[in-house]
């Protein structure tokens, strides 16, 4: 593993995001046939959150991390996974139609277009409570040799589920990071933020990349994906979960669980404590075997919600439970 330090963000010397601060400020471990990244970087500066604004239409949400990110990247096949702020962003609804209301939306949306400097002109109604589906940037493999055949994550009825009760085995953990990609507290009706957590073994890894959005009295979600890899089979298993339910309907869970105000209102801050009392609403499974010698699927189907690619692949996405 190599680890390189870097100045706090208040020191004067803070590297600016130019390609060798982007580089010392990387981390990567080598799993098997896996190279595994991690960047942690300042909040944006105004020129970067501008462009970024721009291009994606929309104000930016107020701690965007912009250089962060987290890859999972297969070197025999130039397989990878890739999880950063503007493609998450890029899946936020730009149309209007899901945007969540409160007593001053409206007020609330038109004082950020203000506030964005350069984008005034282009703004349109979003999503403003920030809600993705992003389940990752995936860039699609070849297994060389003449054929050149593509690999890339596929799902269907025989696609196999993420083995749990082998990550609830007690071994020692190798490698672990937990990475911020954008954050808003929504003009003080909640918050918005999409986090990126894994952990490493010897014989596997899981990644969690997760949105939990909280808008008081009205709606709080959570939309999980979770990457996991089996460094022998070289493997990887992504599962993609959307939970939601009301405001209301939570916060009377949490006071059925014996909890008093005080410890509801912090509950409902911590998205570890709040996901499981959710009801579950989609559920995709995907997977590809990236070792030699492994045939892949072409058959093209829908595209998996929240995937950045542009590359056809087959989807299959399970019923929520009855």
């Amino acid at each position: 593993m190599t680890s390189v330090k870097i100045n706090h963000i208040s020191s004067l010397n803070e590297p600016y995001p130019s390609p060798s601060a982007l580089e010392a400020a990387t981390t990567t471990h080598v799993q098997g046939a896996f190279v595994i990244a991690t960047r942690k970087l300042p909040i944006l500066k105004s020129g970067p959150i501008d462009a970024m604004s721009v291009r994606l239409g929309i104000p930016i949400p107020e701690m965007i991390f912009g250089d962060n990110l987290v890859s999972i990247t297969h070197r025999p096949t130039g397989w990878s996974i890739e999880f950063n702020a503007e493609d998450a962003l890029e899946r936020v609804d730009k149309t209007g139609e899901k945007m969540l209301q409160v007593a001053y939306a409206g007020e609330w949306s038109s004082s950020r277009e203000k506030t964005s400097a350069g984008i005034s002109e282009v703004v349109k109604p979003f999503d403003w409570s920030y809600t993705t589906d992003y389940c990752g940037t995936e860039r699609p493999g070849s297994t060389g040799g003449a054929e050149g055949k593509e690999t890339k994550l596929h799902g269907d009825e025989n696609t196999p589920d993420i083995p749990i009760e082998l990550l609830k085995r007690r071994d020692p953990i190798l490698f672990a990071d937990e990475v911020v990609l954008y954050e808003s507290e929504l003009d003080d009706n909640g918050c918005s933020i999409v986090s990126v957590k894994l952990r490493v073994m010897e014989h596997r890894m899981l990644l969690l990349c997760r949105m939990f959005m909280r808008l008081d009295n009205v709606l709080v979600r959570v939309r999980d994906t979770r990457v996991y890899v089996d460094f022998d089979k070289e493997e990887v298993i992504r599962e993609y979960t959307e939970r939601e339910d009301k405001f209301e309907n939570v916060k009377t869970k949490l006071f059925m669980q014996g909890l008093k105000l005080d410890q509801v209102t912090i509950a409902l801050r911590d998205a570890n404590q709040v996901a499981p009392l959710l009801p579950l609403i989609k559920q995709g499974v995907e997977s590809v075997i990236l070792g030699p010698g492994v045939a892949t699927k072409t058959t093209t189907t829908t595209r998996f919600p929240g995937q950045t690619q542009s590359t056809p692949q087959t989807q299959f996405v399970r019923p929520p439970p009855r």
